[in-house]
């Protein structure tokens, strides 16, 4: 994205972590598989329905009182007892959580349905949000 909001012209979105979208949808993918979620292939539906279940955790995070940008890490030690820390983590050992957590699982899945389905995201994301840009405020008026 350039600085004044507009995309470049067919340039690849670098994200912090050095990687493409095209980059992190083939590891985000890669990892899925090798992690054994492809083993027996899940319908679009089921997929769907995993990348919801994503969004119904953070809304679970935000139910109990979590803020939307509030970060936590948990570990689960011998004898099954959780501890809970504050950021910043201490390794990767221990996980992520919180609704920042959870709309990053909402993207990888995305991501992983995209790299199975040959979808080119950042192509979608380029021309969906150029086509946003045109559309006139709050269109469809319609309430939450």
């Amino acid at each position: 994205m350039k600085a004044n909001g507009h995309w470049d012209d067919g340039n690849p979105i670098v994200l912090k972590r050095g990687h493409s979208i095209k980059e992190l949808v083939k590891e985000a993918h890669d990892t899925a598989v090798s992690k054994g979620w492809w083993d027996s292939a899940p319908s679009f539906g089921e997929i769907i329905a995993l990348i919801h279940s994503e969004a119904s955790e953070a809304l679970e995070d935000y139910r109990i009182g979590s803020l939307p940008s509030e970060a936590w890490y948990e570990k689960k030690m011998e004898g099954g007892q959780t501890v809970r820390i504050s950021p910043p983590s201490t390794g990767p050992a221990w996980k992520p959580c919180g609704i920042p957590s959870e709309l990053a699982d909402i993207v990888i899945r995305v991501m992983d349905a995209c790299g199975h389905y040959g979808i080119d995201l950042e192509q979608a994301i380029a021309e969906k949000m150029a086509y946003n840009a045109t559309r006139p405020q709050r269109h469809g008026g319609k309430v939450l």
